[in-house]
């Protein structure tokens, strides 16, 4: 490497590690919440966790899991106390969802895999926890970025989103005999997306356009237009990149959205239903007591709306880019919904 070279290496780095280090510029009424828990490291060191998702036991919650993405590896699982109990170095995933239900012995998880331009299947057994990897939907279509799950009346969908703005809605089946998997629907956004999360309860598929803001998508009407909630630099706070996005659910519908504002360490906040109110915004601060560090850059995040040991309303996990430093030792930060709730002065309602 000629001496330029390495000089603005150097340069970059230490301008990225600047920027990280640097607050978060505050907002009006932003709020600031602790995590209560954190994970081992994902692994690999770099920009490599992205995605967490969180899968209750139906039996013993205690022995409920945290999925997190290494995006240089595969999928690595967590016990809720932080520590890793599994690791599956099936390729190149970004994203993963989950979606449960009681009428199988397996729950499935789906992530988007980049490296075989996929959607991977996971199946979680119900009973012990296992996690293993079912097989790779291909998606026809060049890099899958982000992915989210739905199932409606004994059906599974994905949601995957690209990097040049297009987004799809796959329906999938898991069984015995293999995998299958058929494109309904697709919408194409001016500019990269990555999050999304289906909310079947009022047929809304949220989307984050990185650049650009929060969407709302009628995925149940063909040929419906995105509805955009917020569009980044206005009041609410919300900036690029609009990274993950996930939901708090309420009965009838009622709960909340939350929106990952990456460049500024902060999480934005909207009601559920139409028309999408803001209800604030709050960063991750430093437990000094537990010695778990502040959160920075956060990619994906997901929401358990409900009870788990020690966390009677649920749980907010997220991404941390920096583990202390940005670029090392990449987890996930584990915060009580409670506190969410008490900084926002969000209404206890019944969760789904």
């Amino acid at each position: 490497m000629t001496r330029l070279r390495l000089l603005s290496a150097i340069l970059v780095t230490a301008f990225a590690a600047a920027c990280a280090s640097a607050p978060a510029p505050v907002i009006e009424g932003q709020k600031f919440v602790p995590a209560s828990i954190e994970t081992a490291p994902a692994g690999a060191r770099g920009d490599a966790a992205d995605d967490p998702a969180v899968w209750r036991h139906p039996e013993s919650a205690g022995k409920s899991l945290i999925l997190g993405t290494n995006k240089r590896e595969g999928l690595v699982v967590f016990s809720l106390d932080g520590a890793e109990v599994q690791r599956l170095p099936i390729g190149l995933i970004n994203n993963v969802d989950i979606r449960q239900s009681s009428d199988r012995p397996f729950d499935i998880a789906v992530a988007s895999n980049d490296q075989v331009n996929a959607i991977s299947i996971f199946l979680i057994d119900r009973k012990t926890g296992e996690v293993s990897h079912r097989g790779d939907i291909p998606t026809l279509t060049e890099e899958p970025y982000g992915v989210c799950q739905a199932r409606e009346d004994g059906q599974d969908y994905a949601g995957v989103t690209y990097k040049d703005g297009l987004l799809q809605v796959w329906a999938i089946d898991v069984s015995d005999d293999g995998l299958s998997g058929e494109m309904v629907d697709s919408w194409k956004f001016d500019t990269q997306l990555e999050g999304c999360v289906f909310d079947e309860a009022n047929g809304t598929l949220f989307v984050g356009e990185e650049d650009h803001g929060l969407w709302a998508v009628d995925y149940k009407s063909t040929n419906s237009a995105p509805l955009l909630i917020d569009a980044v630099g206005g009041t609410t706070g919300l900036v690029a990149d609009v990274e993950g996005v996930s939901i708090w659910r309420g009965k009838n519908g009622d709960g909340w959205v939350i929106a990952s504002a990456q460049a500024e360490n902060r999480y934005v906040v909207y009601d559920r239903k139409a028309p999408y109110t803001h209800r604030g915004s709050f960063s991750i601060q430093e437990n000094e007591s537990l010695g778990i560090d502040k959160v920075t850059h956060t990619d994906g995040l997901d929401i358990f709306s409900g009870a788990l040991p020690g966390f009677p309303r649920g749980i907010l996990v997220v991404q941390d880019d920096g583990n202390p430093r940005s670029g090392q030792n990449q987890n996930f930060k584990i915060v009580d919904w409670l506190d969410i709730q008490a900084a926002l002065s969000l209404e206890p309602i019944e969760a789904e």
